[in-house]
């Protein structure tokens, strides 16, 4: 699941060097944090946030099909 999403995102940005994609495992879902450098944080939220809402159906949808549940959560860094 990491993979994907890592792959996704790493695909829209102009700093593809600078993704990172952290999974933690919370009680009963895994939790995926997305960080990438300031400039490209509009590329990943996208107009009305249309881009990180398919990230997250994306997301969800491979890991029902393993059968475990998954969000993604957009990380705020300091720098932009």
């Amino acid at each position: 699941m990491k993979d994907l999403v890592e792959y996704v995102v790493k695909s829209l940005v102009e700093a593809p060097d600078e993704v990172s994609v952290e999974a933690f495992e919370d009680a009963d879902e895994t939790v995926l944090e997305i960080t990438v450098a300031g400039p490209d944080m509009g590329r990943i939220i996208g107009k009305s946030g249309r881009v990180i809402n398919a990230i997250r159906t994306m997301a969800q949808v491979a890991a029902a099909k393993q059968g475990i549940r998954v969000a993604v959560e957009l990380v705020e860094t300091g720098d932009r």
